[in-house]
């Protein structure tokens, strides 16, 4: 198994945890892959079902960060006080302190319905990585994947650690690369309930409201936002073979960036700044990588090994996930652009494809696929750890994941 080293992995090179305590900012450097000892025993918590999920979800979600080891004692290096309230309304009071120096990190009081309990403990566990490690969380981001438990492959969503599922289309048909937009409000899709050729649709999900954006004669498939949210790329075969466009999200200002002859383009993904887009076309023979600006230009491919190369997804962090044959599976591996290095990050166990990163820009989301049976799992990039996302007790296959969240700042 290969690991990220701290000069590959993160644009930073190291872990800056901001402490703030009344009149100053000090800066705690630590190795990307260190873990920290946080003390938990005085945050106190009541017996009664509420304040048990809640801190449940809460050391749950900080454990899955990776930062953290919560056996605290005497090698803690952050502790956390505070407490749980229940008087009609949820509160919960959080104040994280450096152990050595008393520093304070986090001082914030929470409140919400006590049926947001779990909500209320991902957004203080991604509080608590981002004031302890100064590096972003995941726990209050949601998952959209494709399930098939129904017969049919429909959408669903769940929470970043699995809770949640529930089922969002009903097409009855085949839907496929779900993809959000960077503000979280809408899913981007391609199904085939309106025909029986695949057209690509959007989700407002507040409204339910579904239009379709793009359903040209032939192929209109992998869409996905741009980090700004105003532009969709996406592959259309209308002029003959599947080539990549970009276009408004209103469906106006289509324009077409590759030309390829007896050739195929596939999963589009956008640089963070929005000015290029990794895609994949079998252009020289087989399925391979490849970048192209916004507006076009002659495509270029990126130089990494395996029999064919899939399905990326270019991070916020700078770096392009993808799926790469490799001795006869695919692996999830991860691209750094400025340097040209690659790294394997999933395991030789079984078959790894469709990696999402977390908006952490240290887990990737991907599809784990060994005998017949395909589920999501969650893989570290630092300690190499894969864990299920979703419940061995839900029926059904798992396909094409993706993490809101991706592109916030």
């Amino acid at each position: 198994m290969n690991r990220f080293s701290s000069a590959v992995f993160l644009v930073s090179f190291s872990l800056l945890a901001f402490c703030m305590p009344v009149n100053s900012q000090v800066r705690v450097t630590k190795g990307l892959n260190e873990v920290s000892f946080l003390d938990l025993s005085g945050f106190k918590s009541g017996g009664d079902n509420v304040s048990v999920a809640f801190r449940r979800t809460l050391e749950s979600d900080l454990t899955r960060s990776g930062w953290f080891n919560l056996s605290g004692g005497a090698r803690a290096e952050f502790t956390l006080i505070g407490d749980v309230q229940l008087d009609g309304r949820l509160i919960i009071r959080c104040e994280a302190y450096k152990v050595m120096t008393r520093e304070r990190c986090l001082s914030k009081t929470y409140r919400g319905e006590e049926r947001e309990a779990r909500a209320l403990a991902h957004q203080v566990a991604d509080d608590l990585v981002f004031a302890l490690t100064g590096q972003p969380g995941m726990a209050a981001s949601k998952i959209v994947m494709v399930g098939n438990r129904t017969g049919k492959k429909e959408l669903y969503t769940c929470d970043a650690d699995g809770a949640g599922l529930r089922q969002l289309t009903r097409d009855n048909a085949i839907s496929l690369a779900p993809r959000w937009s960077p503000d979280g409000r809408q899913i981007v899709y391609t199904s085939y309930y309106r025909t029986q050729f695949p057209d690509v649709f959007i989700i407002t999900l507040a409204s339910g409201e579904r239009r379709c954006l793009a359903d040209f004669p032939g192929l209109n498939s992998s869409a996905a936002f741009s980090p700004d949210g105003r532009k969709l790329a996406l592959i259309l075969s209308k002029d003959g073979n599947p080539d990549l466009f970009v276009m408004d999200v209103s469906g106006n200002n289509l324009a077409r960036l590759t030309f390829t002859k007896r050739a195929a383009e596939a999963s589009p993904s956008w640089s963070p700044d929005g000015n290029e887009i990794v895609f994949v076309s079998d252009s020289s023979g087989t399925p391979q990588l490849f970048i192209t600006g916004r507006s076009g230009g002659a495509p270029r491919r990126i130089a990494v090994g395996g029999a064919q190369n899939v399905d990326p997804d270019w991070g916020s962090n700078g770096y392009i996930t993808y799926s790469s044959l490799i001795g006869g599976q695919f692996q999830i591996c991860v691209f750094n652009p400025t340097t040209g290095e690659t790294r394997q990050v999933s395991r030789d166990d079984a078959n790894y494809e469709d990696p999402a990163w977390a908006p952490d820009g240290r887990h990737i989301f991907c599809v784990r696929r060994h005998g017949y049976h395909s589920s999501i799992f969650i893989v570290d990039t630092l300690s190499s750890s894969c864990i299920s996302l979703i419940n061995e007790t839900e029926k059904g296959d798992w396909f094409s994941p993706d993490c809101s969240g991706k592109y916030r700042k």
